[in-house]
């Protein structure tokens, strides 16, 4: 339970579903805002137990958020934080609670195929589906989960609490970083580090010095904003050379890229094949693109029928077959 209207309907919808409905509501130290979960307790008549996980948070996603920007890459907390965190330690503390079964507001859907094997699927909104946020997610995480917003739109969700008088102590839905409320992320992570990150050139890919940057920290695949060179045409972020501290420009078209590895991989079922045509998604804004992935021993190579543009180190390329997410790796 976020105070959100999300997991109000879903926890609206299991109480009609489930005998035994309670809520959990976990903390991770960096709160802006007291909420009023009685408020929340008093409409679906549920129990909400908090639970206090801003240690592990801290040493689980705050610190993996900062050490992979220091490495020249773009991390993705909220991928990692399903994983390890909502699906693992917040899981494990419910389940000491009683619980057997753990339901999110995520806009996604959960089905066996033919063969028995769970999968994961997009939810119905276009707009709002999340599945590539739970793509990291193994299939015993699967066997716990519940969706009950998978099949609803956005729209259905607000009609469905307006037409049952719920209505949620916060307003304002969370968007990007939970962690980070008004700083920018350069200045979070220099606050966190205590870190004097230093100057360096920034150079074409011929080489070609034509500025200087403040920190690489500053700075993402495909990013525009921020370079400050004048030049023939608009800068774009093309690489992060963290070993010489310099930031690599070039033209949008040179962010284009067709081929590209990925590790740490985690697909549904297990035993996909070595070859297989899917449609993979380089970030949660990508809309998809027809590609072949090809399953190695280290993780996996994918190799897009078009090139597509920035993609970038350190987030999570999830891969589909239709609606079905397949599998889903760190992008190297």
């Amino acid at each position: 339970m976020s105070g959100g209207i999300d997991s109000l309907v879903a926890g609206f919808i299991l109480k009609r579903q489930y005998k035994n409905v309670f809520g959990v509501h976990f903390t991770t130290g960096y709160e802006t805002e007291n909420i009023d979960f009685s408020f929340i307790e008093d409409q679906l008549n549920i129990q909400i137990v908090h639970i206090d996980l801003h240690s592990v948070f801290e040493k689980t996603i705050v610190d993996y958020f900062i050490q992979t920007y220091l490495k020249g890459k773009t991390p993705n907390p909220c991928l990692i934080c399903n994983k390890t965190i909502k699906f693992g330690t917040l899981i494990t503390a419910a389940e000491h609670h009683g619980a057997n079964l753990f339901a999110t507001g995520h806009y996604a859907r959960i089905q066996r195929d033919k063969t028995g094997q769970i999968a994961l699927l997009k939810g119905k909104d276009p707009l709002k589906e999340q599945s590539y946020f739970l793509s990291m997610l193994g299939g015993e995480q699967l066997e716990k989960a519940v969706f009950p917003l998978g099949n609803m739109t956005k729209k259905e969700v607000h009609e469905f609490a307006e037409t049952h008088h719920l209505c949620q102590p916060v307003k304002k839905e969370s968007q990007d970083v939970c962690f980070i409320k008004d700083s920018l992320v350069a200045d979070f992570i220099s606050l966190k580090t205590g870190a004097l990150f230093r100057p360096g050139d920034i150079v074409t890919k011929e080489n070609k010095v034509i500025g200087r940057h403040n920190g690489l920290h500053r700075f993402t695949i495909g990013q525009r904003r921020g370079i400050n060179c004048p030049g023939p045409y608009p800068y774009y972020v093309h690489k992060i050379d963290i070993k010489n501290n310099r930031l690599v420009v070039g033209s949008r078209q040179d962010l284009f890229q067709k081929t590209f590895h990925i590790q740490d991989i985690n697909c549904l079922p297990p035993h996909l094949k070595l070859l297989s045509r899917v449609t993979a998604k380089i970030r949660y804004a990508h809309k998809g693109a027809p590609a072949l992935f090809i399953k190695d021993e280290t993780g996996g190579k994918v190799v897009f029928d078009t090139p597509q543009p920035a993609v970038t180190p350190g987030q999570a390329a999830v891969l589909y077959s239709g609606d079905q997410v397949v599998c889903a790796g760190i992008i190297q």
